[in-house]
């Protein structure tokens, strides 16, 4: 199983956590004959793990990333009803958030409740530095389906925690349109800086 060292995120959320950094240090090492920049990256363990899951494809990584979520949700032990996963922002063959929802889910006996939808395309939040143009981009962008969050405690999951900006949307959207009692935030990763 991966190493971790568990961060504390930050939020509207009751209490949240990634299980630790996505890269510890990323060094510019010039460019390739394309002009394609390239970079010396380290990443921590359970940050490699979902590299491989997220841009190589590899499956391989799903079980040691749930093993490594088992572990931590037994320590921490937040009262939880349902998992909800954060909608995937970027068209992949393999949605990582999706998969590994599912694979924690079933792991942790928690009901995945696939309850929260976007109404729209928008660019990838990633491509987006300015906070404020991060928020308008966010307005009214999910929506819950609160015959699945009503009177419950969800965890609300992703995969990689850049700003946080749409778990915070996502989670107002599950305490007021979704009447959730409580919200806990759980991401495998988070970038070493928030923006």
């Amino acid at each position: 199983m991966a190493n971790f060292k568990p961060r504390k995120l930050i939020g509207e959320w009751r209490e949240g956590f990634a299980l630790d950094l996505q890269t510890l240090s990323s060094e510019f090492m010039g460019h390739d004959e394309f002009g394609h920049p390239r970079f010396d990256t380290k990443r921590s363990g359970i940050g490699e793990l979902l590299y491989q899951l997220k841009y190589k494809s590899n499956m391989d990584a799903v079980q040691e990333i749930v093993k490594a979520v088992e572990k931590f949700m037994k320590a921490w032990n937040p009262t939880v009803d349902i998992l909800v996963p954060v909608p995937p922002s970027t068209y992949r063959a393999v949605q990582p958030v999706l998969v590994l929802a599912k694979a924690i889910g079933e792991r942790l006996r928690i009901p995945l409740a696939d309850c929260v939808t976007r109404t729209r395309d928008i660019p990838e939040l990633k491509n987006v530095s300015d906070l404020d143009e991060r928020l308008k981009l966010l307005e009214g962008l999910h929506t819950v389906d609160k015959s699945a969050t009503r009177g419950k405690s969800v965890l609300l999951f992703d995969d990689l925690y850049r700003s946080g900006a749409t778990m915070n949307a996502i989670t107002t959207e599950l305490y007021e349109a979704g009447k959730a009692t409580d919200v806990f935030a759980l991401a495998i990763t988070r970038t070493r800086s928030h923006q």
